[in-house]
């Protein structure tokens, strides 16, 4: 699956990706099924996805990806994150 990524942001040497998650179900050939978009809080950019499959297979593709070339650096003292 190729999907234009969200903004990534790298503190010091670690990667950092966050979204707001929506969650609903819809009732679809009489059962129902959960729908779900992300929103990324840095662009606004926002993806939906049809399933919880769908929605986990970009969440894993996100994570394994090597250093994106949209990642925003910004350097810290703090090692809350």
């Amino acid at each position: 699956m190729d999907h234009p990524q969200f903004a990534t942001v790298t503190i010091g040497s670690r990667r950092y990706l966050s979204y707001m998650l929506r969650l609903w179900q819809v009732q679809e050939d009489g059962e129902l099924t959960w729908r779900a978009s992300l929103e990324s809080p840095q662009t606004g950019e926002r993806r939906g996805f049809s399933n919880l499959a769908v929605l986990f297979a970009f969440l894993e593709e996100q994570t394994r990806c090597a250093e994106p070339a949209s990642a925003q650096v910004f350097h810290s003292d703090s090692q809350a994150m």
